[in-house]
């Protein structure tokens, strides 16, 4: 699978059924050439005007299944929300 395949996936967390969001970035460990973390963007605060200030970094050990179109977590997302670098 491509780093671009996994983008076009949306990620649903199991725990609540909740839609988190759609994959933007992948954060990878280039000396084992392993996933470490997934990063998806919180949704925009009034109707996308003011931008996305914080994201998700769902590690990858919380993934769950990987399929077509979505992506399976289970997980505390509210524990995993970080700022905007």
């Amino acid at each position: 699978m491509r780093i671009y395949d996994l983008k076009q996936r949306e990620v649903i967390n199991i725990r609540d059924g909740c839609r988190v969001g759609y994959i933007s970035d992948v954060i990878i460990d280039c000396e084992e050439g392993n996933v470490e973390k997934l990063i998806v963007p919180c949704a925009a605060k009034l109707f996308g005007m003011l931008g996305a200030e914080q994201e998700y970094h769902i590690p990858w050990e919380k993934v769950k299944q990987i399929g077509d179109d979505l992506v399976l977590v289970d997980c505390d997302c509210s524990k995993l929300m970080v700022e905007c670098e």
